[in-house]
């Protein structure tokens, strides 16, 4: 053998070798990698990738909590919640963007670019429109177009249009609370939002129905008013007619129970529908019953009376001399509408006598009228279950002039709510008890449980009730004999006090000779109070007396509402007492 020969010989087995050793290398190379990758996919990527794969199958919804209702005291739907359907879509499902939004468009209601830039979003799903008609909903879904779904959202509802609109308020597009009851109990009737896992077959469709998302809803609490359905279509029919015959700007009427503070009826004007609530004028949806003082007039001279008797300062029987209609104060003269010399301090009362009232009030001192004022909760809020509560304006008696008793005696210079003088007369026909105001009466949870219930709350006895019977006795003339003739309603009693209140007017600087208020305040029947009722005209056209203009619609509204009560009428007719006195005029 060849030395040639034995050296090729020996030199195979070493290459053979060598690219062994690369194969196995490059192998273990390989192997490396995979094992890497593995590692990397199942530990560094599991999470993403189970999510990328989880969304190919299923969606994550969150749910809006369905809204509990509000129903009146006994029962009746104010406020509900009806499904409606929201479009959205999956931009990856979409296959021509540009062609679907050329189709969805018109029906929306939006650009076709809006629509067509929502598609083509990089995200899994986005809403394209929510809440709209089921009649765009059934449209939109017989289009059949890829990637494009329909999910139905619950909205509120309110089946009375208008009704009781100031105190429920309104929700938003989200249906959170916006105004009244609706925004002040908000965390209660919200409930919980609720993430659900939607599941979807190979070709994007649900597997599961609506039904199963309805269930699945963590409802918020529902509310029982203190208010009746049928009380607040009396009083909103009452201040309709009232403010339509006088052509007013604005008219309230608020109707208590006197005994318990809760509030039976509530209705303003300006009004707008609740469903309607994003078409509604600006400032119309504030609830002026409780964030708007104005200067109430005669209708405060029932408080000052109130005073006078439980100071003993003054008598039914005592006479004053009225001064012939006129009274000097510091440089001006406070008239009275019908000129008289002596005459009592009863009748002074019934026919509204401003210059009796001045005298009283100066005979009672400042500082005890103040304190009464404060008594009868005026200066301060009610404590009522609803948001945005005025105290109005009351000031102490160091900042008052010598002017500011006689003026707060005829209902100037002080600034009350609507809400504050129901309730101040309630006082007096609950035998001189001051109750705080309610809406609310009871509120139970998602399974039907109660959860809140409101109870009478007597706040303080502000007079004795002996002044408070010997008063409503004087009020009930007022109604059979004086300026509130016209709210006296055939077999009960009526006891109440007219006002007639000039409008401050700002840029002059004094009050307005053609701008008033006019008013009647009362409850009935006298003996056992079930209604107190506050009626409120703001600038009615035409005569503005208090007992034109807003007396009538006492009468209307209490009469149909003590028969919807089935209260039974008095046994003994109001006793009507032929008065010498030259007031008969109405104001």
């Amino acid at each position: 053998m060849k030395l040639s020969e034995v050296t090729a010989e020996s030199e195979v087995p070493t290459a053979y070798r060598w690219r062994t050793v690369a194969v196995c290398l490059a192998l273990l190379c390989g192997f490396g990698v995979m094992v890497f990758r593995f590692g990397h996919l199942q530990i560094l990527q599991a999470e993403e990738l189970s999510q990328r794969a989880n969304r190919q199958y299923q969606r994550v919804i969150v749910l809006d909590s369905t809204r509990g209702g509000i129903s009146d005291r006994k029962g009746r739907a104010l406020a509900l919640n009806i499904d409606v359907p929201s479009i959205i879509a999956e931009p990856l499902l979409v296959t021509a963007p540009s062609q679907a939004a050329q189709k969805l468009a018109p029906v929306l209601d939006m650009q076709a670019k809006t629509v067509e830039r929502l598609l083509r979003a990089k995200k899994d799903w986005v809403r394209i429109k929510r809440k709209v008609s089921l009649a765009q909903g059934q449209q939109i879904q017989a289009m059949g177009l890829p990637g494009i779904d329909i999910e139905m959202e619950p909205q509120r509802f309110y089946p009375n249009g208008s009704l009781l609109a100031h105190v429920l308020g309104g929700v938003g597009i989200d249906s959170q609370g916006l105004e009244g009851l609706e925004y002040g109990y908000e965390r209660f009737l919200k409930g919980q939002p609720q993430r659900v896992v939607r599941q979807k077959d190979a070709r994007g469709h649900p597997i599961f129905s609506e039904g199963q998302l309805r269930e699945s809803r963590i409802s918020g609490h529902t509310i029982t008013l203190s208010i009746d359905q049928v009380i607040q279509f009396i009083a909103e029919r009452a201040i309709d007619r009232a403010v339509s015959e006088t052509q007013a700007r604005g008219g309230t009427i608020l109707i208590m129970d006197p005994e318990s503070g809760g509030i039976l009826g509530w209705a303003l004007r300006p009004t707008f529908d609740l469903n309607l609530l994003r078409e509604a004028p600006g400032g119309v949806w504030r609830n002026r019953a409780v964030t708007d003082p104005y200067e109430p007039g005669s209708t405060l001279k029932a408080m000052l009376a109130a005073a006078a008797l439980e100071e003993h300062v003054i008598e039914l029987d005592t006479l004053v001399y009225a001064g012939g209609g006129e009274v000097p104060l510091n440089g001006t003269i406070i008239h009275d509408h019908t000129k008289a010399e002596w005459i009592t301090f009863a009748e002074a009362l019934v026919h509204s006598s401003n210059v009796v009232a001045v005298k009283t009030a100066l005979s009672l001192s400042g500082e005890r009228y103040y304190e009464y004022l404060r008594e009868f909760g005026f200066g301060e809020r009610t404590g009522i279950d609803l948001p945005g509560e005025s105290r109005g304006k009351l000031k102490v008696p160091q900042d008052w002039s010598s002017r500011t008793l006689p003026s707060i005696a005829i209902g100037q210079e002080i600034s009350v709510t609507p809400l504050q003088m129901v309730t101040a007369m309630s006082a007096i026909a609950n035998h001189g008890w001051l109750m705080k105001p309610f809406v609310v009466q009871t509120m139970r949870d998602a399974e039907g449980q109660v959860v809140d219930e409101h109870t009478p709350e007597p706040r303080r006895r502000v007079i004795s009730e002996k002044t408070a019977s010997t008063l409503g006795s004087l009020l009930a003339r007022v109604v059979n004999e004086g300026t509130g003739r016209r709210a006296a309603i055939p077999g009960y009693q009526v006891a109440g006090k007219t006002g007639t209140a000039q409008k401050f007017d700002v840029e002059a600087g004094q009050y307005s000779s053609s701008r008033f208020i006019a008013s009647f305040l009362g409850y009935v029947p006298v003996e056992q109070p079930r209604l107190t009722i506050l009626v409120m005209i703001d600038e009615p056209k035409g005569p503005a007396w208090g007992g034109v203009v807003a007396a009538p619609a006492f009468q209307e509204a209490a009469e149909q509402i003590l028969r919807y009560l089935e209260v039974v009428p008095d046994t003994v007719e109001p006793m009507r007492l032929a008065l010498a006195s030259p007031f008969d005029s109405v104001q």
